[in-house]
């Protein structure tokens, strides 16, 4: 669909990633002129058919309310949408509305709860959701005792990690998003990395069953969108992005999305978040693991079942007191994260035992090949970077991951 001219101007900030592409994607399907905002000169929506401008920020680290007023005031735009969350803290200190363009991201206090897992879990059992169980170290704790009198395998993951970023910059420590010990001295061994900053990321025990996501749109208290998946691959396999994913019917799950609709509201939402789960069919038990208080990187299945988390914020952004839109049914499809469900694939073939935490099985090389390659085949089966309608992004990842290649070649 071509830009309508009724339609005013979108701002996305962030266009190098699939969840900006799919946020592109939608609001160009619906008519809305959109201009993509990235330093990556190369970045994977510049080339997206439905971007209108494409803007590098100023180099210089000018900072972004000082350059953002004048782009929208020259633009036009009347909504403003981000992805990455070191923009969504930037942003969440700003106005809701500058130069008449809606804010839409989360507010200061929405983004303080989300990002402290301790907090939200705490909120979240509160209302009857069952949670992993967590133990945060502290400075003079006795490591030892504690590590020994948990249940294992377990996960460390940090409660709130835009605090820790810097920290961890400050003392050459790379900041992982989760870690997994499979006993006591694997996990004390873990810990001693952070000794010296004198802080520790949270441990969780690790929860079975397959990842679950909940997706909802919430205004004053109670959803005005909803959508589920769950997570068919992962990379890695023992638990990180989704590579494939399913829909799932939502006649399923009721009662779950009810707890997750309570909680957002709990919370205090407006926007768009995805509830995380771990669910144990054999056992029925869900728990929770956290909130992601943004656009999410499954959200292509969304959006290609018709689902437009997205296009439904920019419409109320506009009139916030527009009609609601129907809850639409969404048929069985899938969605496939192609570059890293092939780099699963390959870490498989090198190590088969790579996601066997507490005595998983090993997976069969052949089996997942097979898997991997009929997938290309599944007619239901669509892609957070490939679209006939709109291939340039793809081309454009495909030679971005090239000359990563040759940079590593020529650096090696």
């Amino acid at each position: 669909m071509k830009a309508s001219p009724s339609l005013p101007p979108a701002i996305v900030l962030g266009g190098d990633s699939a969840i900006a592409l799919t946020v592109i994607r939608e609001l160009g399907r619906h008519g809305v002129p959109v201009i993509a905002v990235d330093q990556a000169a190369h970045a994977l929506a510049r080339r997206s058919r439905f971007v209108r401008q494409f803007v590098q920020p100023p180099a210089d680290g000018t900072p972004l309310e000082q350059w953002l007023p004048p782009l929208i005031r020259q633009s036009g735009a009347k909504v403003l949408f981000a992805i990455g969350e070191k923009t969504l803290l930037n942003l969440s200190e700003l106005p809701d509305i500058i130069d008449g363009c809606r804010i839409s991201t989360p507010r200061r206090d929405q983004l303080a709860v989300v990002l402290d897992k301790t907090r939200t879990l705490e909120i979240a059992r509160a209302l009857g959701l069952s949670t992993p169980d967590c133990w945060q170290p502290r400075k003079g704790e006795d490591f030892a005792a504690e590590a020994a009198g948990l249940s294992y395998p377990a996960v460390l993951k940090w409660s709130d990690p835009p605090a820790i970023w810097a920290l961890l910059k400050d003392a050459g420590l790379p900041f992982l998003k989760a870690e997994y010990a499979e006993d006591s001295q694997g996990l004390l061994g873990l810990l001693s990395r952070y000794d010296a900053l004198g802080r520790w990321p949270m441990v969780q025990s690790w929860c079975g069953g397959y990842g679950m996501g909940q997706m909802l749109l919430m205004e004053q208290g109670r959803a005005l969108l909803r959508f589920q998946h769950r997570r068919l691959r992962e990379y890695p396999a023992t638990g990180g992005i989704s590579t494939l994913c399913a829909a799932v019917p939502p006649g399923e799950h009721a009662e779950q999305m009810r707890l997750s609709e309570a909680l957002l509201a709990a919370l205090g939402w407006r926007g768009s978040a995805m509830v995380e789960y771990r669910h144990d069919p054999e056992t029925g038990r869900y728990w929770l693991m956290e909130v992601n208080g943004r656009f999410w990187g499954s959200m292509a299945l969304a959006s290609q079942c018709g689902v437009c988390f997205a296009w439904e914020e920019y419409r109320r952004a506009l009139d916030p007191d527009a009609e609601e839109a129907p809850q639409p049914p969404y048929p069985p499809r899938r969605a496939r994260f192609v570059v890293p469900d092939t780099k699963r694939l390959a870490r498989i073939w090198r190590s088969p035992a790579s996601g066997a935490l507490s005595g998983r099985a090993r997976f069969s090389r052949w089996r997942e090949t097979l898997s991997y390659l009929s997938d290309f085949f599944d007619r239901a089966t669509g892609y957070y970077i490939w679209d006939r309608n709109d291939p340039m992004p793809f081309f454009t990842d495909m030679l971005a991951i090239l000359r990563r290649e040759r940079h590593r070649d020529s650096a090696a």
